[in-house]
């Protein structure tokens, strides 16, 4: 098999801006799908791989090797479409929407709803998780409330990418601890200098712009909870599937099993409830989604979603992002640059700024969270160690710079998802996202002042500039 040839620094940079400028042109600027940009920059890097006599057996190569990650996140999403389905027509949705009615304050209902998310997203482990399911059922109560839809979806985004980022059942939280060597519960504890300031002004923020006095009649109000109560069923039974998500959260059972024995249970559920439930009509229901015929026309329209069917938009944006991503690690694009970054850093504040960067970077060329992880972990890791910094530092700020902000890219796999869950673009949404936008701006206010940057004590070998910088 030929091998790579690998490009200069110069000509690798080159090369990611003119594809993110492509992407950022196709979507925002022309208003094209991110699937069609995406199809576009990968056309552009196989012609560079031509013109720069690349050995082209290569291209499949590269495209299968990306492929690879998002296979698991692929067949996790597959399965929330029809959890979403199931959920609903069991009544567990529904039944979350009428009890948020009487517990979540109207008039405070955009925080208290941030911070419910928050608490929920620890103990599942998941932000996906959050927002399909307690997420949809906020959601319906904040349009019902006539309150911002953008604002509603960007605390639901911001609990749930907290409450991710922050438990110890999350797979990227785990993830960012491993990829630096890190003990997770130490690593969950270094995030606090960075994800608590944000969690608090984030607070602040939605209780200032998401305090209403008009709210909603209680008229209004009553009147969407009878329609949801003689359509569907609302018990606190309704609630068994949302537990025994958090048990399994708990025990720690695999993500797909768990979603799996909750589309069981809902099943069971909608067949004890209705035993005329026909297998041909359910199994339509897990493909194309479950069809709410109320009569309430935004009723209608908010619980007339999942399915199966509902997530291959997403699937196929997943396939094409994950591909060009192969492509451009396969060619040694990405490394490339990240190599000769890696190695100019000279104090602490530059090395932090340059990871969230690069980190940022990586979502916005390849759209993968996992990767904008573990690319600029493995690039960064001896840096950090010869600045005498402890691991925690290396995977706190990938989780600021990485995880997190995810949920912001038209194109990434999180955004898509938030997206096509609420029906809300990511560039709406995006601006109300206080958390994953002020996340990366405390992690370098910590850079700066120092504070939370913990010392390897068993690395000494810190650069005298750096000393300086402290």
């Amino acid at each position: 098999m030929e091998k790579i040839k690998k490009p200069s620094f110069i000509e690798a940079v080159s090369v990611l801006i003119i594809i993110v400028a492509t992407i950022a042109a196709g979507v925002v600027g022309f208003k094209i799908s991110p699937n069609i940009a995406i199809l576009i920059a990968i056309g552009m890097v196989m012609v560079y791989a031509v013109v720069k006599k690349q050995p082209t057996d290569q291209l499949h190569e590269g495209i299968i090797n990306g492929l690879k990650p998002g296979i698991i996140p692929i067949f996790i999403f597959i399965l929330v479409g029809a959890l979403i389905a199931v959920w609903i027509q069991a009544g567990i949705i529904p039944t979350l929407m009428v009890y948020g009615f009487n517990i979540i304050s109207v008039p405070w209902f955009v925080p208290s709803v941030f911070v419910v998310c928050a608490i929920v997203g620890s103990a599942v482990g998941s932000a996906f998780t959050v927002m399909s399911t307690i997420g949809i059922a906020f959601f319906g109560i904040g349009t019902t409330l006539g309150l911002t839809p953008a604002l509603v979806v960007g605390a639901i985004v911001s609990g749930a990418v907290f409450g991710d980022k922050m438990s110890p059942l999350s797979e990227s939280t785990n993830l960012a601890a491993a990829i630096v060597d890190a003990d997770l519960f130490k690593h969950i504890k270094h995030m606090m200098w960075s994800t608590l300031p944000a969690f608090i002004v984030s607070l602040i923020l939605f209780a200032f712009l998401g305090h209403t006095d008009k709210g909603a009649s209680l008229t209004e109000i009553q009147n969407v909870t009878t329609i949801l109560e003689n359509n569907f069923t609302i018990s606190i039974w309704s609630l068994i599937p949302l537990f025994l998500m958090l048990v399994c959260a708990w025990k720690k059972v695999p993500a797909i099993l768990t979603i799996l024995l909750n589309i069981a249970v809902a099943v069971g559920m909608i067949f004890i409830q209705d035993p005329s439930t026909s297998f041909s009509g359910l199994a339509t229901v897990l493909e194309s989604g479950f069809l709410s015929e109320t009569g309430n026309t935004q009723i209608d329209a908010l619980l007339s979603r999942g399915g199966i069917e509902s997530m291959m938009p997403t699937v196929s944006l997943i396939i094409l992002t994950l591909s060009l991503g192969g492509l451009l690690i396969e060619f040694e694009l990405i490394s490339t640059v990240m190599e000769v970054v890696s190695k100019k850093m000279t104090t602490i504040p530059k090395l932090i700024f340059t990871t969230l960067m690069t980190s940022i970077g990586v979502n916005l060329f390849i759209g993968e969270q996992f990767l904008s992880v573990i690319l600029p972990g493995n690039a960064f890791k001896e840096t950090y160690k010869k600045a005498g910094l402890d691991p925690t530092v290396l995977s706190r700020t990938l989780e600021d710079g990485g995880t997190v902000i995810n949920y912001l890219i038209p194109w990434g796999i999180a955004g898509s998802f938030v997206a096509s869950t609420f029906g809300i673009p990511t560039m709406t949404y995006l601006p109300f996202v206080f958390f994953s936008l002020l996340s990366p701006v405390f992690s370098m206010v910590s850079a700066i002042t120092g504070l939370g940057i913990a010392k390897n004590n068993e690395k000494q070998e810190q650069l005298n500039v750096v000393k300086e910088t402290i």
